[in-house]
């Protein structure tokens, strides 16, 4: 997949792979396949279900960075790897010369603000979290790696963009015709939600693998009512009889 996104990136944008794992010698393995595939950073996660404790995360992270080349930017999602890297830990990694930033899916908006106090400007501060961005990026965030980009980038850029050039009401008028559509992709288990929506829009199948599964009628039904308020599907009008 690395290789894939490699290929058709063409250099044209940098390519961040994730390469995290619960086990550290397999991200260490993910990681050297990425940097010789071509990509230019890296995503870890910290490791699910094993529960390690902050020492372990920094051991796991600092063993990562020792054994690879890539830029780390470390992936912080408490609700799926029950795991929370503290601020003091993450402060700690920063120090570290290739770990640049984190993706932060706490939901937890005091994050950004303490982590750029403790940290300092240039770590990179990247939003997990779609519904927050905004308010992300005003706690003194730098971006996002958004769900709803995937199928919204141009609207989702725009808020972005808006927000850099000092057009707050902007972005928060952006925000606000977003906030359906990104809570409707995530009214199921991410990203089953994302792909229903992408196989309207004819980028992919609404596949996914076991254990997840295809999302409900009443899901979908949701999914495409909040795509056509943003413009990016129609749906007819239906009367009953």
């Amino acid at each position: 997949m690395t290789e894939l996104c490699v290929e058709v990136a063409a250099r044209r944008v940098p390519v961040i792979a994730g390469t995290g794992s619960n086990s550290t010698q397999e991200t260490i393995d993910f990681a050297r396949h990425a940097e010789k595939a071509g990509a230019d950073a890296q995503l870890v996660v910290t490791p699910y279900y094993n529960k390690p404790t902050q020492e372990g995360l920094y051991q796991h992270f600092k063993a990562v960075h020792d054994q690879s080349g890539l830029p780390i930017i470390i992936y912080n999602i408490p609700g799926r790897s029950v795991v929370d890297m503290s601020v003091e830990t993450m402060v700690r990694l920063a120090k570290l010369p290739r770990i640049v930033g984190v993706k932060d899916a706490t939901g937890d908006l005091s994050r950004p603000l303490y982590t750029r106090l403790a940290v300092g400007p240039d770590f990179s501060l990247l939003s997990g979290e779609d519904v927050t961005a905004l308010a992300f990026l005003a706690q003194g965030g730098h971006g996002f790696i958004s769900v709803t980009s995937n199928i919204a980038p141009k609207i989702c850029a725009a808020m972005e963009a808006a927000w850099r050039s000092g057009e707050v009401r902007e972005a928060q008028r952006i925000n606000e015709i977003l906030a359906p559509l990104n809570r409707a992709l995530f009214l199921e288990t991410s990203p089953s939600p994302v792909k229903y929506a992408a196989s309207l829009l004819g980028l992919s199948t609404a596949e996914v693998r076991l254990p997840l599964c295809e999302i409900t009628d009443n899901t979908k039904f949701r999914v495409r009512d909040a795509m056509a308020g943003v413009g990016l599907v129609q749906i007819e009008n239906q009367t009953n009889d």
